[in-house]
C-alpha cells in the first residue's frame, strides 16, 4: 500500500522528497513501527470509516518519528519482533529452528495479505511448547497516554491459577490516586479495536488477539 501511495502522488512533488514520505492523522504523526490497528486504536478508534489519514512529503518530524529509509527496515523491525516474542514465550526455541525461507515466508505472506502463506509458519508460533502449557512469558506491549509499557510477565501464576488482564494492570500499578480516573481506566482497555473484560485469561488473549508481530498490543484510552 505504501508504494502506490507514495506512486500515487509522486509526478506532485520534487523526487529527491520522496525518501522523507510520512502520515498523520489529525495533526498526530503515525509511527511507521507500530501496526495500523493499534495506531487507529490510540488516535481514532470513534472514527467513522475509512480512516482519513494525511500524507507529507516533507518536513519531516525527526522529534517524534524514526526514518524509514526502505522497505527492508520494516522486514528487520517486524522479524526481530517475531524473534523477541518467542524468546518470551519459548526460550526462542521455535524461531531458532525454522530456516531463513520459513522468515521470508512469513514476511511475504503478511506483505501481500496471503494468510495461509503467513499462518502456515506462524501457528507454531502461537503454540505452546507442550499441548496445554501456558507460554513462559506473555509478549505484550501496553500504551498508557505517551508511555509503552513492557515487563517480564507470566500468564500463570505461582498457585497454578491462570492470571488475567485485570491481574497484568494491578502488577503493572497503572492507577492513580483518583478514584473516578482508575474507573476509567479499567472501563477502556482496547485491542485489535475491541473493549477488552477484565477478567479474561491471558493466555487466552495472547493465543487469540495477538498481532501479526506475536506480541499482544494493549491500548489504555483515556
Amino acid at each position: 500500500i505504501w508504494d502506490k501511495v507514495v506512486k500515487h502522488f509522486e509526478k506532485h512533488v520534487d523526487q529527491d522528497k520522496i525518501d522523507e514520505v510520512w502520515l498523520d492523522y489529525d495533526g498526530q504523526p503515525l509511527k511507521w513501527h507500530y501496526p495500523i490497528g493499534v495506531l487507529f486504536d490510540m488516535h481514532a478508534n470513534c472514527t467513522i470509516l475509512p480512516w482519513n489519514i494525511t500524507v507529507h512529503f516533507r518536513n519531516f518530524p525527526d522529534h517524534e518519528l524514526l526514518r524509514c529509509s526502505c522497505i527492508d527496515v520494516v522486514e528487520s523491525h517486524f522479524i526481530s519482533s517475531i524473534k523477541e516474542a518467542d524468546a518470551l514465550k519459548h526460550r526462542g526455541q521455535i524461531v531458532n529452528m525454522m530456516h531463513k525461507k520459513d522468515h521470508k515466508q512469513l514476511w511475504v505472506g503478511l506483505q501481500n495479505h496471503k494468510f495461509d502463506q503467513f499462518w502456515s509458519v506462524n501457528k507454531r508460533l502461537m503454540q505452546s511448547a507442550n499441548e496445554g502449557e501456558p507460554f513462559r512469558y506473555l509478549p505484550f506491549r501496553l500504551y498508557h497516554r505517551e508511555t509503552v509499557i513492557q515487563r517480564l510477565y507470566k500468564p500463570l501464576g505461582e498457585d497454578g491459577i491462570r492470571r488475567t488482564l485485570l491481574d497484568l494492570l494491578q502488577f503493572l500499578q497503572l492507577n492513580d490516586d483518583d478514584d473516578d480516573d482508575n474507573s476509567r481506566l479499567y472501563n477502556s482497555i482496547i485491542s485489535q479495536g475491541i473493549n477488552l473484560p477484565l477478567d479474561t485469561p491471558l493466555q487466552w488473549l495472547s493465543e487469540h488477539l495477538s498481532y501479526p508481530d506475536n506480541f499482544l498490543h494493549i491500548i489504555c484510552v483515556s
